[in-house]
């Protein structure tokens, strides 16, 4: 490993930077193999820090050219982390740092600081990416108004800020808003911009922009009408105007994550920009949406109010990705929306937290801060949100919202911060809520019931029990402040009680309803009200009660799901038959025409391999991936010849005449028809598949056709049809690659991706080909823990490969060993080698040691 001793980073050890910045100017002199950057720098002293100090600044391979304080020349060596000028150096008061730095963005291949993509200049400075552009306090809390002047014979030359002038060879830019270095970004290529405009609620004309390479021009529309909406959305909702006279995004395709909010120039990762009917799914014109409101939110939730120190990540990424599905909520299906929101939450955010990767949501250490931006801190955090929205209401959100932007505006703040403001604007003690983000873990919720006939009247009462197991430095949890939503119906279907919330604040806490004619029917944690398990044992006839009657979607849908599972968990342990009763429940849903086409689409969903995984080994049962996606797909069957006629029905019904709309109506009925396809192709011999592949003029149909044919073991023609028709489209590429390899048969998952690394499109240093290709493998539940071995040995043979030359990708994609020691002495040798193997590989990069010493700590735990 390049350092064998790596030392992490604690939050019990911040202190303030000892200088403000009043300015910071910069000059590129760009080249792809030395670029100059010439560095001006205003420091202050700062009083919160008092006395005399070094300037310390960070910097990672950089050349140092000159180095000047006021003018003249100071003698200093960098070391690999950084620059150190001793204090008796230094001036007492303000005083002028300037620097000359040369650096090779073409061997930048970590995508951090500024590198090529294309033959194309770009920036990723986040989380500390600047400090590979020149030496600088490259921390959150340091905050100054940038200039910068970029010289190069590329025809677009971008920055953060508004432009202020340019001329043949260079551009300037000046924002006016002090940001931290993070947040820096420089986009100079040979592109071309969609141009349009939006003018705020007080007039002004904003004039919008989307930077795309010759030729993508006709994939940006949708992208473009996501930012208006989200612009106006963000006005409407939060008061929150834009700041700036420009707002430009620039789609790139060599980038680590799904995009950055820099100041005023949003980068994106071209897959989440570019999109037609004929290349995009309706998944990718949702996530488009998305991801473009969300970079957009953060302008003032994250830009203009940033975080103090990244141990406050979830500061600026909770709250705007809470910003972010509501405001999907508002432009789709809400009730859809959730259900998704917590489909994903459970499936990536409950895992972390049952593994040795669990951490707070504001954790108190690291080593390697591009490990924790992780579910738990994202989404997670953005659970919390919708907690102290819930507990203080729609109006004391507001007034606390607004008051929180008032308060830190050009600030960067803390946890403790943000939950001032909300007791000072509503009144509430918030000290034992504050759990939610110190205490990692997921709660379990226990449920027991009485029922006390009366005169005047029964009384029901639910008395809860709160428990947080143990998690890797945590052993004891407190109780937490728990909002549950509860509403309660009579056993003719009809709701007696709405939606109430409930507050639970201690270990045991019982909620009585009194007067009540019947023992009802309760209807728990509606909305899926706190990021809990629910542990409550409840009948066969009462799930399919709450299937058919409950008011809520949510648990509607829950209803129907945990029926599915225990289905499966009884074919699994027992060797039970399918049951009758529950495909007649799912029938009678799935053929309601009064619901939304979407809903119905996501209840026919059968849980994942994954999640019936880690349900046996709740249970206390070693899961067996081959059998638990033998009997999924026996269940599949089964449903699909029970369902036949309705699934048919279903299926010519919701054919969407074109043209094609990514609308959230003609989404729905395609996801639907789409559902109803892959469980008629179990039986059908992929006719309608085929046919569906040979007519579709849409992606959405294309690839789901494609799907389902090599889900039963067909569609080799169709497979080099795709390849030949969009082998030139880079992002329609890999889907073709990550398709073949999901839908592979788990005893060839490993082959299929072994050959699949073999062709020439594989560009695996491409961070969406390399993900393509093995996020695919890992997501092939029983196919990646194939006995064999096989597959464990090909992923962490490329792991070793990519670490090198792009750290953060390979430590993100560690994580698909996480839940390793649930499995069989077998298989938990086998992936012991390979962590073993990898953490033993020489200069291995810190990113990556972390997160394999981590799930390795596992089996100790």
């Amino acid at each position: 490993m390049k350092d064998s001793t790596p030392q992490p980073t604690r939050l019990a050890d911040y202190q303030p930077y000892p200088f403000r910045i009043e300015k910071t100017d910069l000059t590129f002199r760009l080249d792809p193999k030395a670029t100059r950057v010439l560095s001006r720098i205003r420091f202050h002293p700062n009083p919160a820090r008092p006395g005399r100090h070094d300037l310390r600044m960070d910097g990672e391979r950089l050349r140092l050219i000159a180095a000047r304080i006021d003018g003249a020349p100071v003698t200093a060596r960098p070391d690999e982390t950084g620059l150190t000028i001793p204090a008796d150096a230094l001036p007492d008061g303000a005083f002028d740092f300037e620097a000359e730095v040369e650096i090779d963005p073409s061997a930048n291949t970590a995508l951090e600081g500024l590198y090529m993509s294309g033959g194309m200049y770009c920036t990723q400075c986040e989380a500390e990416g600047f400090r590979r552009i020149t030496f600088y306090p490259d921390r959150p809390d340091v905050m100054a108004p940038f200039h910068v002047r970029i010289e190069s014979d590329m025809p677009v030359l971008l920055s953060n800020g508004n432009p202020v002038a340019q001329g043949e060879g260079w551009a300037e830019w000046d924002d006016p808003w002090p940001k931290p270095s993070y947040l820096f970004a420089l986009v100079a290529g040979d592109l071309v911009a969609v141009r349009d405009s939006f003018t705020t609620r007080s007039g002004r004309k904003v004039d919008l922009a989307i930077w795309v390479r010759a030729g993508d021009e006709d994939r940006c529309a949708y992208a473009m009408d996501s930012l208006k909406r989200a612009m106006k959305w963000d006005e409407d909702v939060y008061g929150r105007e834009y700041d700036l006279d420009v707002f430009n995004i620039v789609a790139v395709d060599d980038f680590n994550m799904g995009a950055m909010e820099n100041k005023g120039l949003n980068i994106f990762n071209s897959k989440l920009v570019l999109a037609s009917p004929e290349t995009a799914t309706d998944a990718d014109f949702e996530r488009i949406e998305s991801v473009i409101a969300h970079e957009y939110f953060h302008n003032w939730t994250g830009n203009r109010i940033t975080c103090r120190d990244w141990f406050q990540l979830c500061l600026k990424e909770g709250l705007t990705v809470f910003r972010d599905q509501e405001f999907t909520k508002d432009m789709r299906s809400a009730p859809v929306k959730r259900i998704e929101d917590v489909l994903m939450l459970r499936a990536r955010q409950f895992r972390e937290d049952m593994g040795p990767l669990a951490h707070p949501v504001r954790p108190e250490s690291y080593i390697e801060i591009n490990n924790f931006y992780t579910a738990t801190v994202y989404e997670k955090g953005a659970e919390l949100i919708g907690m102290l929205k819930l507990l203080v209401g729609d109006e004391g959100y507001r007034r606390a919202l607004d008051l929180y932007f008032e308060r830190h505006d050009g600030q960067a703040a803390t946890i403790e911060d943000w939950l001032k403001v909300f007791e000072d604007a509503t009144g509430r003690d918030l000290a034992q809520f504050k759990r939610w983000y110190t205490d990692a873990g997921t709660p379990r919720l226990k449920v027991e019931e009485d029922w006390q006939p009366g005169d005047q009247g029964g009384t029901y009462t639910l008395t809860f029990t709160q428990h947080t197991p143990p998690t890797p430095g945590q052993d004891e949890k407190p109780p937490r402040v728990i909002p549950i939503a509860v509403g309660l119906l009579n056993p003719n279907g009809d709701e007696i009680l709405p939606t109430t919330v409930l507050e639970m604040t201690e270990e045991r806490q019982s909620f009585s309803f009194p007067g009540l004619a019947t023992r009802p029917v309760p209807s728990i944690l509606r909305g899926f009200s706190a990021p809990v398990v629910l542990e409550r044992e409840s009948s066969f006839d009462e799930r399919t009660f709450l299937l058919a009657h409950d008011t809520d979607p949510f648990n509607r849908w829950e209803a129907g799901r945990s029926l599915a599972r225990d289905v499966l968990l009884s074919m699994i342990r027992d060797d039970a038959a399918p049951s009758e009763p529950h495909a007649q429940a799912l029938a009678r849903l799935v053929t309601d025409d009064t619901l939304d086409p979407a809903f119905r689409a996501l209840c026919l969903r059968l849980p994942s391999e994954d999640d019936l995984a880690q349900a046996l080994a709740d249970a206390g049962t070693t899961p067996e991936p081959e059998r638990i996606h033998t009997v999924r797909e026996g269940l599949a069957t089964y449903l699909a010849r029970q369902l036949q006629k309705d699934l048919v029905r279903i299926y010519e019904e919701m054919e969407t005449p074109p043209p094609y709309s990514p609308d959230a109506a003609s989404a729905g009925r395609r996801a639907l028809r789409l559902a109803a396809l892959g469980y008629l192709n179990r039986i059908d011999h992929g006719a309608r598949a085929a046919s569906l592949f040979a007519s579709a003029d849409n992606m959405t149909e294309s690839a789901a056709a494609l799907a389902c044919l090599i889900d039963g073991g067909r569609g080799a023609r169709e497979i080099a049809a795709f390849y030949e028709r969009w082998k030139d489209n880079r992002l329609v590429i890999d889907k073709w690659f990550a398709l073949q390899v999901a839908h592979a048969q788990p005893d060839m998952a490993a082959q299929v991706a072994a050959r699949l690394a073999e062709h020439p499109d594989f560009e695996w240093k491409n961070p969406n080909r390399f993900r393509a290709l093995m996020g695919a493998l890992a997501a092939n539940h029983a196919g990646f823990h194939h006995i064999s071995g096989a597959a464990y040995r090909f992923y962490a043979d490329w792991l070793i490969r990519l670490d090198p030359v792009n750290p953060q990708t390979t430590a993100r994609m560690s994580a698909a060993f996480e839940t390793w020691t649930r499995y069989d002495a077998e298989r938990r040798a086998m992936i012991r080698a390979e962590l073993g193997r990898i953490r033993q590989t020489p200069d291995l990069s810190r990113d990556t040691f972390e997160m394999v010493s981590r799930i390795l700590a596992a089996e100790k735990a």
